[in-house]
């Protein structure tokens, strides 16, 4: 990792920049695929499915039996574990219902809100070098608890042409309507223009490199939502001398080994524990059966060493983790004060990994500065709030006078019109 003392607030941005690249640099691969399944559907997606994956599938979806036979070599210990996890992550989701929200603005003039689910959505879950079927549990959870009818879910598969059957085990569990075996850039076309197989939907959600982020991104252009441009891992801790250095080398290790594109990063008062974290780093990664994968991602990654939890903060915002330990005696400043975060960690014995798995927040947020403006997913977001109103004659007769002056000021007859036959009437 990159050492870095004492930074000037002008070098934030170049020591702060994710090792990633601009949507530019890929997003002519992206279109190009984009056009031919649009044009082609299936066909196209296969042909990717054999490039990129190296396997020749007959068929995209996912059967019964083989949902049957995946679930049945799952283990009875990881599916406790995932069990425990679902209930923790229903229990936080189904918390965040909110009620009807209704008010009279005034005599008879009724406004009220109230929230549907979004009917088709889309599942992306990543298969390549880790099969991330926890994030089933964080995708498919809140949008079963939210009412969407079409549950639909993309992964690769793997050079046998099946999908990893923890994936299948936890998307049957979860409530998912229907399991197609295409990854990357062509799922999240599949599944933004539809084919002969893959349902078109709605909304897109989950995780994935940097070639599906700006698929996602590109699907918005064909007018289908996406839950966030979330693209590859990262992971911020800010830690003093009350901070255990083994605890935030593993925590550290935990998101390099992600991928190799993932980032990485340590804020401390403390010359004496960055070098203790660096000191067991070196101690913990040729443990690591990806250590290769971490080495690398560990080498985009810096420890930084600044004055003061004050200085601290304003760099922690200005970058905006993905995830964001906190682990110092004075956590009270930055649990009060952080303003950019994905999803915030308190304590020695807070590990990122338990929102990543079982705690029951979610673990799909946002990345590349994107937590500024992004929320991470909820279950709002697989709703939409829906506004109503209702005027009784009492109310058009108090709020009309008002709406013609309006739209006659606006130059919009029509507008006024509308409201003044309905008061002449009731004259």
């Amino acid at each position: 990792m990159q050492r870095i003392n004492y930074p000037e607030q002008k070098e934030w941005t170049k020591i702060l920049k994710r090792p990633t690249q601009t949507v530019s640099d890929i997003e002519s691969v992206v279109n190009n695929i984009f056009k031919e399944v649009q044009s082609d559907g299936d066909i196209v997606i296969k042909k990717y499915t054999t490039q990129f994956d190296k396997v020749t599938l007959n068929s995209l979806i996912v059967s019964t039996s083989e949902i049957e036979k995946a679930s049945s070599t799952v283990s009875d210990a990881l599916k406790q574990a995932i069990n425990l996890a679902k209930n923790n992550i229903e229990k936080f989701h189904a918390a965040q219902r909110t009620s009807k929200v209704e008010v009279e603005t005034m005599p008879g003039v009724e406004c009220w809100q109230e929230k549907r689910p979004i009917q088709k959505v889309g599942l992306y879950i990543p298969g390549g070098t880790a099969p991330l079927f926890s994030t089933i549990l964080m995708l498919a959870i809140p949008a079963k608890l939210a009412g969407c009818n079409e549950i639909v879910l993309c992964s690769p598969p793997d050079k046998n042409g099946e999908i990893n059957p923890a994936i299948l085990y936890t998307a049957q569990l979860c409530g998912v309507t229907q399991i197609f075996k295409v990854g990357g850039i062509q799922a999240i076309a599949g599944m933004t223009f539809g084919t002969e197989s893959i349902p078109q939907v709605y909304k897109i959600f989950g995780p994935g490199n940097q070639y599906v982020t700006v698929a996602k991104q590109l699907a918005t252009k064909y007018g289908v939502a996406i839950d966030m441009p979330a693209g590859p891992s990262e992971l911020l801790v800010v830690a003093d001398d009350s901070a255990n250095a083994s605890f935030v080398a593993s925590d550290l290790l935990s998101q390099a080994e992600h991928g190799v594109d993932s980032q990485v990063i340590l804020v401390s008062t403390s010359k004496k524990l960055i070098a203790a974290v660096e000191e067991e780093i070196d101690k913990q990664i040729p443990q690591l059966p990806r250590a290769e994968i971490a080495k690398k991602s560990i080498a985009n990654s810096k420890l930084i060493l600044v004055n003061n939890d004050q200085e601290a903060l304003e760099l922690i915002n200005e970058y905006g983790p993905e995830h964001f330990i906190v682990c110092v005696e004075n956590e009270d400043f930055y649990v009060a004060n952080i303003q950019n975060a994905g999803s915030v960690f308190i304590g020695n014995f807070t590990p990122e990994s338990a929102g990543d798995y079982a705690s029951g927040t979610n673990h799909t947020l946002p990345t590349n500065g994107y937590a500024k403006q992004y929320s991470g997913v909820n279950l709002d977001s697989f709703m939409k709030s829906m506004t109503f109103q209702k005027i009784s004659k009492k109310g058009i007769q108090g709020i009309g006078k008002a709406i013609e002056l309006m739209a006659e000021a606006e130059g919009l007859q029509a507008h006024k019109n509308a409201v003044t036959l309905r008061l002449k009437n009731l004259k």
